[in-house]
């Protein structure tokens, strides 16, 4: 249930004389399903009111989610569909005594309230229309994130632009494993699949091209981002060394070489690949 609050007095001073009836006009089309679309912040209504045609014209939503009607005054509509908003107005018109039967027809003339926005490792950065239910998966498929594995949802209220997370508080910022959502995704769990709301931001981290990996008989398996040219034992050495265990002889990588996966016997001297997977083997005694 929505309730509305008046933040502002009404505008006008004088009533007229005595009530009014007028045909209703015929509803222009609106870009968006009025039954589907909630009204959100910044979005342009066109308002029109037959018995005072004067009145008509476009009304802004505000940052904060209300809009000023002449005889109406100010109210929250964010969250509200047009017939909603047409029910509203037509409701403190009718309360006030200005109209019998005032004839309201509000349309959708831009749409800027509900979005998102999508900066970092994709292709197509920017704001993105949000549409009721859409997920973070959603979104960055249109963005062009496939080859992400992490991204950072902002999420704060007040904002009416995008926020980065360094600018963002805290407890505004959700960490969300993009590789472990999608294995959630082919397994069938949706709830780790991020619902998106009006004025998110998503910050994709950006794919490292220099990044290569080190498995096996390592004293601190993981990821690291080298320099090009880096040797398999400059790598090891950036892993901690070798265990005690290791079996450097038999060291190999795994390269991924025209979408196909071989593995390659290396020499501790042989240069890494972005990508790279060093594998070092544990000895047979």
């Amino acid at each position: 249930m929505c309730v509305l609050l008046i933040t502002g007095a009404s505008f006008g001073q004088e009533r007229p004389p005595q009530p009014v009836r007028a045909q209703r006009p015929v509803p222009a089309q609106s870009p968006v399903n009025p039954g589907d679309y909630t009204v959100g912040r910044q979005d342009v209504l066109n308002i029109t009111l037959a018995e005072e045609p004067g009145v008509s014209g476009k009304y802004t939503v505000d940052v904060d989610g209300t809009l000023a009607f002449p005889r109406v005054g100010r109210f929250t509509v964010e969250g509200l569909t047009v017939r909603q908003i047409e029910a509203e107005i037509r409701r403190r018109l009718t309360a006030d005594a200005y109209f019998l039967e005032p004839h309201v027809t509000v349309t959708l003339d831009q749409f800027r309230g509900r979005r998102v926005f999508v900066f970092g490792g994709v292709t197509a950065p920017g704001m993105y229309p949000l549409s009721e239910g859409a997920s973070l998966l959603e979104i960055l498929a249109k963005a062009g994130g496939g080859n992400a594995s992490d991204a950072f949802v902002v999420r704060s209220p007040d904002a009416i632009g995008p926020t980065l997370p360094a600018n963002a508080k805290p407890a505004e910022v959700s960490n969300v494993n993009l590789r472990e959502l999608e294995k959630d995704i082919e397994s069938g769990v949706l709830s780790r699949n991020v619902l998106l709301q009006d004025g998110d931001t998503i910050y994709v981290s950006r794919v490292d091209r220099n990044r290569v990996f080190v498995s096996g008989e390592v004293k601190n398996p993981g990821a690291y981002s080298v320099p090009e040219g880096t040797t398999v034992l400059e790598l090891l050495s950036l892993a901690g060394g070798v265990t005690e265990a290791a079996a450097t002889g038999r060291t190999k990588i795994v390269r991924i070489e025209n979408n196909q996966k071989k593995t390659v016997k290396v020499k501790l001297t042989d240069v890494v690949m972005p990508g790279d997977t060093v594998v070092v083997p544990q000895r047979y005694f």
